[in-house]
């Protein structure tokens, strides 16, 4: 029988027996559809790794029983030439009914897949509670609107009020939302995480301690928090001294006196390297010839260290260990120096004693002819 039967036949019967006859054919559809639909997610569930997958297929699962148990009384609406009074309402009532599971069906996957997006280490924390504020507030917007426009409620006007305050919300709050749209560009490009260390454009170098919704705070290595706000980190040249790997390579100059020995000067410096704990054997630590200074040959000696919070650390033994190193083997390290010479054969006059003058004695008078 083709579906054109089946509407002719069931609107041959009366009113409310095919009225109730789809309705409970509603409810044995929704039945059939949730024990398939159950050994459907068993077995996709199964074969799909990760939790959210499972959050959003049986959370949606719950609402397509509704949905599908509801449509019984809206096709009778359909088929049956029902009174408008009744109609009309039941028609609205059944899609409000639909509309509302599907809304609150929505924003409780919501919920869930955040909750368990935030025990995964791989997601920041900080940005999942964001996201998720976001996404109710779209679906509920979104069912609110679907709703008052089945009821055919004016939405004009409200359209037009949310539009001024809109406005009038970004202008007072435009820093609030800079930083918040700043805090989400940070997350999305991956621009540095809680732990990292960072140099900011102004010089700051410390440990990323905390993301929020408004800032970043950064403990510096003087133990001093502070707190930047994340419109301006979006903005502007960060150094992520955590990524892609840990390790990092310091330089350490130094400068030797002309005529000394280069290849004892490479020696000493590979030699305190080797010997000083925090360097890391893999690269090798290097030396570089750099240039002829005005007062000194000046080497830089090129090594790794295995975490950026110990470069300040590894320079000072560095720097301790060639220091003695450098006096042990008499090796000089320069300084500037400046011979300033002055000649009395061009000045005229005598520059103690001007000719004419009288002689002042020792205390202040002059002295008798």
């Amino acid at each position: 029988m083709q579906l054109g039967g089946v509407s002719a036949w069931l609107a041959a019967l009366p009113v409310w027996q095919g009225f109730a006859l789809l309705v409970f054919g509603g409810l044995g559809l929704a039945a059939v559809v949730q024990v398939v639909g159950d050994r459907v997610l068993r077995r996709l569930t199964d074969r799909i790794d990760g939790q959210v997958d499972d959050i959003v297929l049986r959370g949606v699962h719950s609402a397509l029983y509704v949905t599908v148990a509801i449509a019984g009384a809206y096709a009778g609406t359909q088929v049956y030439d029902v009174s408008p009074d009744v109609a009309v309402p039941l028609e609205a009532g059944t899609l409000s009914v639909v509309i509302f599971v599907w809304m609150v069906t929505l924003m409780r996957i919501g919920r869930k897949a955040s909750a368990a997006a935030t025990d995964n280490r791989y997601v920041d924390r900080q940005v999942v509670p964001i996201l998720q504020n976001v996404w109710s507030a779209l679906v509920a917007g979104l069912g609110v609107f679907l709703l008052l426009v089945l009821w055919e409620v004016d939405v004009r006007p409200l359209l037009a009020s949310a539009g001024l305050i809109g406005i009038i919300v970004g202008l007072a709050a435009r820093d609030t939302l800079a930083n918040f749209f700043g805090s989400l560009s940070l997350y999305l490009d991956g621009t540095y995480k809680v732990g990292d260390f960072v140099v900011l454009e102004t010089g700051e170098r410390g440990r990323v301690e905390d993301i929020s919704v408004r800032s970043t705070v950064i403990r510096t290595r003087d133990d001093i928090l502070v707190t930047v706000p994340n419109s301006k980190l979006s903005n502007a040249a960060i150094v992520n001294e955590s990524t892609p790997k840990q390790k990092r390579r310091i330089r350490v100059p130094v400068g030797v006196a002309y005529g000394t020995d280069v290849d004892a000067v490479e020696e000493i410096l590979l030699a305190v390297a080797e010997e000083e704990g925090l360097v890391l054997e893999r690269p090798k630590p290097r030396v570089r010839f750099r240039e002829f200074g005005a007062s000194a040959l000046n080497f830089e000696l090129l090594c790794w260290v295995g975490n950026p919070a110990q470069n300040a650390r590894t320079i000072h033994n560095l720097n301790r260990a060639i220091y003695e190193r450098f006096r042990t083997a008499d090796i000089e390290i320069p300084f500037p120096r400046r011979d300033v010479s002055v000649s009395v054969t061009d000045v005229p006059g005598d520059l103690f004693r001007q000719s004419g003058a009288e002689p002042f004695s020792a205390d202040g008078g002059r002295d008798a002819p």
